[in-house]
């Protein structure tokens, strides 16, 4: 069943008494909240997205609970629960949508050590994959959400799952993470797309969600194969230019963009050789998302 045949009250009661289990394959979620806000938001978002049964195993277990201050006193506050125990610092209640998203986040990255994991948003385009590690700031998210509606699979905005066994890439395809200019930047450039309401005020300024395209989530499943690794930069009113990066430079920087690429030791460096041997290495630089999308439809065709 998908969480959008669960009818408001429904799914609300799951949410309330968790019982909601939600599949983000490779992985089991089961999420429980009483923020009346974040039902609406994760009906809106995750719509797409299978529901098991309240009685299957989870992978994860997490809750975003309201915290109230004193009478008066305290704005509202919610926190986040990992495994019954509140695992960060309590944010306002309004900021329930990124605590639950980047919670998530730090779940998989903290614990999916079955995976080679690399802060990098993948995309796929005829079964070849697109790895765009970069740091925070560098136009990475707004470049993943331009691809997505320009016919490209989303993996992954956040967590490129690497499986060191197969040599292939895995992504849950979930919503990915607009800040600031680029959610008005995403608006111009895809007016239909879903979005969440803003959020200002954040850790990250202000922080939207762009929901993942349907097909997205419903070939979430299929891996890709490594292709390409291209390191992004925007820069505002510049032209889109693709050039050449050294696997010397791109290896050092997909190391530092890894969650756990010391704990795999030997086994990680080898696998990380191997994952950049495999991808033409490319610096990307742009300021136009239309630019950068006709300059990747001519790359996907050219590597073809």
């Amino acid at each position: 069943m998908k969480l959008e045949e669960l009818p408001h009250a429904e799914l609300s009661r799951r949410l309330r008494e968790n019982t909601l289990l939600l599949d983000i394959h490779p992985f089991v979620a089961r999420i429980q909240t009483d923020v009346a806000t974040l039902v609406a938001d994760i009906a809106r978002l995750y719509g797409e997205f299978e529901v098991q049964s309240a009685d299957g195993f989870a992978d994860f277990h997490v809750a975003i609970t309201a915290e109230r201050g004193l009478a008066g006193g305290f704005k509202p506050r919610a926190r986040f629960h990992h495994d019954g125990k509140p695992a960060f610092l309590p944010l306002p209640r309004q900021h329930a949508l990124p605590m639950l998203e980047w919670g998530l986040n730090w779940c998989v990255a903290a614990h999916a050590h079955q995976y080679l994991i690399i802060h990098a948003a993948v995309l796929e385009r005829g079964g070849r994959a697109l790895l765009l590690p970069a740091p925070p700031g560098s136009g990475k998210s707004t470049l993943a959400a331009g691809l997505t509606q320009r016919g490209w699979r989303l993996l992954s905005d956040e967590l490129a799952l690497y499986d060191m066994g197969t040599g292939q890439l895995s992504g849950m395809a979930r919503p990915v993470n607009l800040k600031n200019r680029s959610i008005d930047l995403i608006r111009a450039f895809a007016p239909r797309a879903v979005m969440s309401r803003p959020v200002p005020d954040t850790a990250k300024g202000t922080v939207a969600l762009l929901g993942p395209p349907q097909d997205s989530v419903a070939r979430r499943r299929e891996p890709a194969c490594p292709a390409w690794v291209v390191l992004p930069r925007y820069r505002a009113n510049q032209p889109a230019v693709l050039r050449p990066a050294e696997r010397a430079t791109t290896l050092l920087r997909m190391a530092e963009q890894s969650f756990n690429y010391d704990l795999h030791g030997s086994r990680g460096f080898d696998a990380m050789v191997d994952l950049v041997g495999r991808c033409r290495c490319l610096h990307f630089e742009y300021g136009s998302l239309a630019e950068a999308a006709a300059l990747f439809e001519r790359l996907a065709e050219t590597d073809a």
